[in-house]
């Protein structure tokens, strides 16, 4: 528990390594097994790297793969998310949201749901009898790229607002891959599902909206942060990203899939609390995904050694020797908590 992040169980090979502690971008090998993604490289060269892993992953699935084409060349959605980085980042002083926020958590989401398939879960798609495996990667990449599209209106309600400008680039990408329209209709359904879901206002429902989901809190590396930090916008949030050296995907120990989280200092700590452990607990995924963090054992002084996930509880280990547990604090469901206590409003309908 103890080791580095990037040497997990010595026989599997990481889905996908995100990291930013080193300079230069690796080469993305398909026989070694190992892709790994620096971040400190020019934006052309990092949507390069990762558009490499996707179609690697995509290989055996046409549809998909034609999907991914289709959407990166599709000129409204080139737009949207430049024009959601431009709110969020230059008007807002948020982390990237645009195009490479995409492609890494399309390369992500897609590590994800490979492993899921190796441990034998059975993505809603399939289980509702509707489409197939290839069916599922199409609503993956495309919920996943197109998640945070709505951002262009306003980071208020970003989600219903994305749901409804994403409609029309996905009805162009699917009309001529599914010739069924009552097959296309409820594929274009899971992948809205995953869109108008993926911050957790509401909580996805099935497993590819959960993939969404996650695949978006992993997006947490100082790699995004910098950027926003540079821009001046100086708080807990750019300073606690600067803080999370590298993020890898793997197969996990007890569940399909382990996310481990190395930080260079126990504030990166804030941004899995806040940003990736409600997407694990607050989903469908909450039953097959690990999450750890570490810090790593030289720079500042260190206060935490390791943390694990434990259902809805942190347990961590201090450089002390102590084990501490504490609740994970989801700061969005405790809004929605008061404001629905606030409206004598029950949580559950019949």
């Amino acid at each position: 528990m103890t080791g580095p992040a990037s040497d997990p169980t010595p026989d599997v090979a990481d889905k996908l390594t995100l990291n930013v502690s080193g300079g230069t971008v690796q080469e993305l090998t398909a026989k070694s097994g190992l892709r790994t993604i620096e971040f400190a490289t020019p934006r052309a060269k990092l949507i390069e790297a990762l558009g490499g892993a996707i179609r690697e992953d995509l290989r055996d699935y046409p549809l998909a793969l034609s999907a991914f084409e289709a959407l990166i060349q599709d000129q409204e959605a080139l737009a949207s998310w430049d024009m959601a980085n431009y709110i969020t980042m230059r008007k807002l002083g948020y982390n990237d949201h645009g195009r490479v926020h995409a492609f890494v958590t399309g390369a992500a989401s897609l590590a994800i749901l490979e492993l899921l398939l190796e441990g034998g879960v059975r993505p809603d798609l399939i289980e509702s009898g509707i489409g197939d495996v290839g069916d599922v990667f199409l609503v993956v990449i495309l919920a996943t790229m197109l998640h945070d599209i709505g951002n262009q209106v306003h980071r208020a309600e970003h989600e219903q607002h994305g749901v409804h400008l994403a409609r029309p680039i996905i009805d162009r990408i699917l009309k001529p891959l599914y010739s069924d329209v009552f097959k296309r209709t409820k594929i274009r359904a899971f992948i809205l599902h995953g869109i108008n879901c993926h911050d957790l206002n509401p909580p996805p429902l099935t497993v590819e909206g959960g993939i969404t989901a996650v695949a978006d809190g992993s997006d947490i590396t100082k790699g995004r942060g910098r950027k926003a930090f540079a821009l001046g916008s100086v708080d807990i949030h750019s300073i606690s990203a600067l803080a999370v050296d590298q993020v890898v995907i793997t197969r996990g120990d007890s569940k399909p899939v382990l996310i481990d989280v190395t930080m260079n200092n126990s504030g990166g700590i804030f941004q899995v609390e806040e940003v990736l452990a409600p997407k694990v607990i607050r989903t469908p995924l909450s039953r097959y995904v690990e999450l750890r963090a570490r810090t790593r054992p030289a720079g500042d002084e260190q206060i935490l050694q390791s943390v694990r996930l434990d259902g809805d509880h942190f347990v961590m280990d201090l450089e002390s020797g102590e084990q501490a547990v504490v609740e994970v604090k989801d700061t969005q469901k405790l809004v929605q908590d008061a404001v629905i206590g606030r409206l004598d409003v029950g949580s559950q309908s019949k």
